[in-house]
Parts: structure tokens; C-alpha cells; sequence
């Protein structure tokens, strides 16, 4: 079934906002086996408006329109499809209850909020538990079906999964079921050459590659009627990514990140570890604080931006400096064994680099990171020439040193 998505407000279009609910809904649809055709944003003008709702009702199956739908006379998404679909509003009893309970909670009520207990003749009524505005699916005379929700994402999110997802699945015959494979430390050229001949031989399921910073993203997705059909599909597909790929593969779960990774390995070993940052500020130990527990994983981390901070609180020797420089894989060593000594680390990582976009020269040029990783009495120094700006050579770093860190963990399992 065809889908078009139509985001109201004048704010998306001026750039006060970001757009989130269009890819959310998106990759909702798609999960589902729906195809998005059209992705429309309309600001708050009735013409326009019209319009767009008249031209998406002639070309797709399904209408899903977001926001527009509070108090204030320029919320005019219910009276603008009402209009295109020839339909009266009425006054829902049930929705204005709803309203009623909903401030009771909170403040009184304000006139114009009963504007929202307003509802499409005939349409069907979605109650929205976290805000005033309901959601409504309406049918035109043509059987497309035009399904409005509230525009905040903390009210659009749980209407949809809760009312609107069973509903469109309800619709369809045959379901979309996918996995993910997440890798690091493979390019994202270098994946899709791995994978070409799978791609190019794909009927069901299909292969798409996402590159994300860092690392590189992999849906397999099959159509069947059931979840155990869908199962088979993806099963042979899954089995030869994980031939090719194997320990570059660090998870299969959709909202697994790499430092959720990171952390479950460190607490499944008993083990901890230890950052000293000089060109990524302390984003590698803010990348594992996100995650809950890992305060059992680190103690203690470093941020030792100055020569003098690496020489102080991590024992990086003057010498080493001053022979080498800041930037060099012996600083970078000595920066791995001296924070884990310094934080009683099993496992130390140190990262030093020019993140620019000034600071770089012929012999050691913006870009330049040398990340090491000490486990005991080993130390590993990986040279990574990054390009980009400052903010994704700083991002990309603390990808390498996250997975350097969960690549030792592997070799610990393996031995």
C-alpha cells in the first residue's frame, strides 16, 4: 500500500524545527511492508493546505498527516481534511470528556481547547493519553485513508505504536520483518564491495547499508505472511553476513549502540577501564557514562588536553614529548599505560590527535589520531588519518577507540 506523509506547520518550513516525526514515521511504515511515496510539509495556510491534502488523496492508499491539530486558530489540519473529504466536524462527547480529565490533572481549562473535542463525521477516533489533541482516521470517498495525529513527538510516538501501527498492519496482507548487523572499523565502500554480489542477487529478502559515523549499518529485510516465514527468509541471509564479516560485526540488535557493547563486554569479563583524551575532550568517556551501568566498567578517566596534564596525572615522560611530540604513538603509549595505572584500570586507552581545522603540518596533517590500548602488559597503537571537519575527526575517533577496546575483549574471549 502507497503512503504520503504530510507534516503541517509554518515553523518546519522557517527552520525552528526539526522534522523528526517524518523519518520516525518513515521507518515505521516501512517496518510494516507500506510504501512511502511522498513526504510533503505544508505551512499553516488553508490553500495550501487543501491542496496538498487534495493531491495526496488522488495518488497514494493511506494519508498520514501530523500536526495542526491544537487550539489556536491557525491549527487547521481537521478543518482542511473535513473540507476534502466533504465532511462536517462534530462535537465528540467522548473526546471532550477526554479534554476534561486531561486538565483536571493539571489547570483549568481554557475555551478554545474544546475546538480539539471536534471531530470528522464518521471518522474513527484514536484518544491521545498524553495530550489534548485526538488522534482521527477518516476514510474518503475514494477508500483512501487519511490518518491525523498530533504533531508532538512525545504524543505522535505512543498514539501511533499503540492505535495506528495494529491498524495499518490490519490492512495488510503480507509484512515486512528485518535484522541488523552492525559493523566497525570497515568502511562503508569496503562493505558494500564485500556484500556486491548479494546485493545484486537479491529478490526476498532485500540488503540495504546505511554508513553512520564510524561504522556502517546493515538491514537485511524479507516480505512474508507470518513471523516464522520471515524468519526463515532472513536466516540463510544472516548467516553468510556474519561468514563474511565476523568480529567486525560488534551487534545484531537494532538499538544496540557500540558503547552498550563496549560495556556489557567489560561487565561480562569483571573488567574495567580508562580514558585519557587529549583531541576528543572526554567524548569516549561521556560515550560510556550514556549507558546505564557503567559506572561497574569505570572508575576514573582523564582529559589531558596540555602537555603538562600528560606528563602530571598520567605519566607521560617530558622526554617522550619532546622527542616525538604530542601527537605521536609514543604519547599515545605511554598516555594507555599511564591512565590505567593512574585509574587502577584493567584496560587504558589513550588518544591523541590534531582535530583542526588549524594545528596540522606536512609531517603530521589534520586528521592524524594515534588511539592506544593497553591490557595489561601489551599495548596496541592503531595511526588513523580521519577526514571532515573537527566535530566527525573527534566523533570518528572514539568509534576506533570504543571498538579497539572491544576487539582486545574479543581476543581475552577467544583465548
Amino acid at each position: 500500500m502507497r503512503v504520503e506523509l504530510i507534516t503541517v506547520g509554518t515553523e518546519i518550513l522557517m527552520g525552528n524545527i526539526v522534522n523528526t516525526n517524518a523519518a520516525y514515521l518513515s521507518e515505521q511504515c516501512v517496518g510494516i511492508g507500506l510504501s512511502v511515496l511522498y513526504e510533503t510539509t505544508v505551512g499553516d495556510n488553508e490553500e495550501r493546505m487543501l491542496d496538498a491534502i487534495r493531491r495526496a488523496i488522488s495518488r497514494v492508499d493511506i494519508v498520514i498527516l501530523t500536526g495542526g491539530l491544537g487550539p489556536t486558530p491557525d491549527d487547521l489540519t481537521k478543518e482542511m481534511v473535513a473540507k476534502a473529504l466533504g465532511k462536517e466536524l462534530i462535537e465528540d462527547a467522548h473526546s471532550k470528556e477526554m479534554i476534561a480529565s486531561y486538565f483536571q490533572k493539571r489547570q483549568k481549562v481554557t475555551p478554545n481547547n474544546w475546538k480539539q473535542a471536534l471531530i470528522i463525521e464518521g471518522c474513527m477516533v484514536l484518544d491521545n493519553h498524553n495530550g489534548t489533541a485526538p488522534g482521527l482516521i477518516a476514510e474518503a470517498e475514494n477508500g483512501v485513508k487519511c490518518i491525523l495525529l498530533p504533531g508532538p513527538p512525545d504524543e505522535l510516538k505512543p498514539l501511533f505504536a499503540e492505535q495506528v501501527r495494529p491498524y495499518l498492519e490490519s490492512l495488510q496482507e503480507d509484512h515486512f520483518y528485518s535484522k541488523m548487523v552492525k559493523i566497525c572499523g570497515v568502511g562503508e565502500s569496503a562493505v558494500a564491495d564485500r556484500i556486491g554480489d548479494l546485493i545484486e542477487a537479491q529478490t526476498n529478502p532485500t540488503i540495504a547499508t546505511y554508513a553512520k559515523i564510524g561504522q556502517v549499518h546493515v538491514r537485511v529485510t524479507a516480505m512474508a505472511k507470518t513471523p516464522e516465514e520471515g524468519e526463515r527468509l532472513l536466516a540463510p541471509m544472516m548467516g553468510e553476513l556474519r561468514k563474511r564479516f565476523g568480529d567486525d560485526i560488534f551487534t545484531e540488535e537494532e538499538s544496540v549502540t557500540l558503547e552498550e557493547t563496549v560495556v556489557s563486554m567489560l561487565r561480562e569479563h569483571g573488567l574495567t577501564v580508562s580514558f585519557a583524551e587529549s583531541c576528543t575532550g572526554g567524548m569516549a568517556s561521556a560515550r560510556i557514562v550514556n549507558v546505564p551501568g557503567a559506572s561497574d566498567v569505570l572508575n576514573a578517566s582523564f582529559v589531558t588536553y596540555a602537555n603538562e596534564a600528560k606528563h602530571k596525572l598520567i605519566g607521560v615522560k617530558k622526554e617522550t614529548l619532546e622527542k616525538y611530540g604530542a601527537v605521536s604513538p609514543q604519547t599515545a603509549s605511554e598516555m594507555a599505560f599511564g591512565v590505567a595505572k593512574a585509574a587502577h584500570a584493567d584496560i587504558g586507552v589513550g588518544i591523541t590527535g590534531i582535530a583542526g581545522p588549524d594545528g596540522g603540518t606536512p609531517e603530521k596533517p589534520v586528521g592524524l589520531v594515534y588511539i592506544g590500548v593497553a591490557y595489561g602488559d601489551d599495548v596496541a597503537v592503531i595511526e588513523n588519518h580521519f577526514s571532515g571537519n573537527r566535530e566527525k575527526v573527534r566523533e570518528r575517533s572514539v568509534n576506533v577507540a570504543l571498538d579497539l577496546v572491544r576487539r582486545a575483549l574479543l581476543v581475552k574471549k577467544n583465548s
